[in-house]
């Protein structure tokens, strides 16, 4: 009916699916982008500045449906092997569940978004290839904040040349 598998992404069932397609209808062109789209369901931060300050940055409230299905599905993914159930275990270390599973769900539905709006096919790279995504990420920023301080980063070997070089 909708031209796209949903249950090809890891977290979504069938039922949740239905939930989602029912709340949200056929047409994503009502919202210009997925994160648009995610700021409707109330899977955003939000951005209240007082003074100048941001003063509250919890999502809005919402009754939505569609949004409780998600929160839902990503609440699920804590024991896949996939690169969003990796995504979701490194925000639940890093801020704890509550915000967690709101971070996944937010994009669970930008993966919705461009599945129903442009038809494209999930494709799940797993686990392994997210946390070396994640590693090289963390390994150029810390080469760069190096540069920064005139410093350079060395790999260090792990031969028995380099363990007798050290002793």
């Amino acid at each position: 009916m909708t031209g796209v598998d949903l249950t090809q992404i890891d977290g979504i069932d069938a039922l949740t699916a239905l939930k989602v397609i029912s709340e949200i209808g056929l047409d994503m062109t009502r919202w210009p982008t997925g994160k648009h789209f995610a700021s409707w369901l109330g899977l955003c931060p939000g951005n209240k500045v007082s003074g100048g300050k941001r003063s509250r940055m919890r999502s809005k409230p919402t009754a939505n449906r569609a949004a409780s299905a998600l929160r839902l599905a990503a609440q699920g993914l804590v024991n896949s092997h996939s690169a969003l159930g990796a995504y979701y275990r490194r925000m639940r270390a890093r801020l704890g569940a509550p915000k967690a599973i709101t971070a996944t769900a937010h994009k669970l539905a930008r993966l919705v978004y461009s599945m129903l709006r442009y038809g494209t096919a999930y494709v799940d790279a797993g686990q392994q290839a997210y946390e070396q995504q994640y590693r090289d990420r963390v390994l150029t920023n810390l080469q760069r904040k190096a540069r920064v301080f005139g410093y350079q980063l060395v790999q260090e070997g792990t031969g028995s040349a380099q363990a007798a070089a050290t002793l």
